[in-house]
């Protein structure tokens, strides 16, 4: 089996996702709050100040979008930057913007009442207050959730490496060393493949070849123990080796989906039993769908429903409102579909 090459550490970035569309909106519904209550505490009414909010909305909106366009772009292009710079241009660009826009459109007829009284300076000092108050918002919600991700990632361990699994996949080594030493060799060296895999860190990412690959070497190693009772179809739909070399997806997310699928849908049936495995990519996003036989209450529910939380939990810190995971139970089998964006390696950006 070739040998892994050691993952690179992670380029800490401090910069919002504003690539992201939870936190455009969380974005957009702080600064039209902010600007909201600093117009009505200058006025002399809510009407009045109500008034003067929509006159400025169309300014405000625009001037926060596109600070939320540079700081995407400025995120992508991160290869090495200190934090203070990260945080310092998250003042300074949207302070900039801000005061750009007051300059170019002072002279237009059509935003005289909404600048009346604003000054670019003014303007760059607002915008810089609230962003760097947003990145700091941010970056104390990223650093609120890592004890979520440590214990996420406990229990998906405590759920993932389950003891039969083991102990079964070794029972089966045993009885091939005498029959099938090169299987039994090649059946060991999966095994601790995906036990060193099942030890990274829950925020690692990797790309989807590379996902697909561990999960057949784990598949391999229940197709020793199960024999033919274990069928498994793999169903790359429009979708390029090319992508799959380039696709990010977070380590360990598609082999607690097989394994559930394995140990729910394969381990009590008496018959062979197939297991199906759909990947596609739709335009800027990554779908896929796993299909295993349902056997209703042959199996306890609560061990599928907890791998099933974890996984959401990991999609929502990582992606927040741009993937989801979906269970449905239709005709003898059970699907899960798993859909998130399609996001390239930093590499080939």
């Amino acid at each position: 089996m070739p040998a892994t090459s050691a993952a690179s550490p992670p380029i800490e970035i401090v910069i919002p996702d504003c690539c992201n569309i939870g936190v455009v909106f969380r974005a957009l519904v702080a600064v039209n709050a902010a600007f909201l209550a600093g117009i009505l505490l200058q006025t002399s009414g809510w009407q009045a100040g109500l008034s003067k909010f929509i006159e400025t909305s169309t300014l405000i909106e625009l001037a926060s979008l596109l600070s939320l366009m540079a700081l995407c772009g400025v995120r992508k292009l991160i290869r090495s930057m200190p934090l203070w710079l990260q945080r310092a241009l998250c003042a300074l660009v949207p302070a900039a913007i801000a005061s750009l826009l007051i300059r170019l459109l002072s002279t237009s007829v059509l935003f005289l009442d909404a600048l009346d009284g604003l000054h670019p300076a003014e303007a760059a000092l607002a915008a810089a207050l609230i962003g760097i108050a947003l990145q700091h918002y941010f970056e104390l919600r990223t650093r609120a959730f890592s004890p979520a991700l440590a214990e996420a990632r406990l229990q998906a361990l405590q759920a993932r490496i389950r003891p039969h699994f083991l102990f079964n996949s070794l029972n089966a080594v045993l009885s091939l060393i005498r029959t099938e030493p090169l299987r039994a060799e090649t059946t060991l060296e999966d095994l601790a493949e995906l036990f060193r895999v099942l030890m990274r860190d829950a925020r690692d990412m990797t790309t989807l070849e590379q996902e697909i690959r561990l999960c057949r070497q784990y598949l391999s190693i229940e197709k020793v123990r199960l024999g033919e009772r274990l069928h498994v179809k793999w169903n790359p739909v429009d979708i390029s080796k090319e992508v799959l070399q380039r696709a990010q997806i977070p380590a360990l997310l598609l082999q607690p989906l097989l394994e559930n699928a394995v140990h729910y849908g394969v381990e009590p049936a008496s018959d062979a039993a197939l297991i199906q495995i759909d990947i596609r990519r739709q335009i800027d996003r990554i779908e896929i769908a796993i299909v295993n036989p349902y056997h209703g209450d042959a199996a306890a529910p609560c061990g599928n429903q907890m791998a099933l939380t974890n996984i959401r939990q990991r999609l929502a810190l990582l992606y927040d409102v741009e993937a989801q995971l979906s269970t449905s139970v239709e005709r003898g089998l059970f699907e899960v579909r798993l859909r998130f964006p399609y996001v390239k390696t930093r590499k080939d950006r």
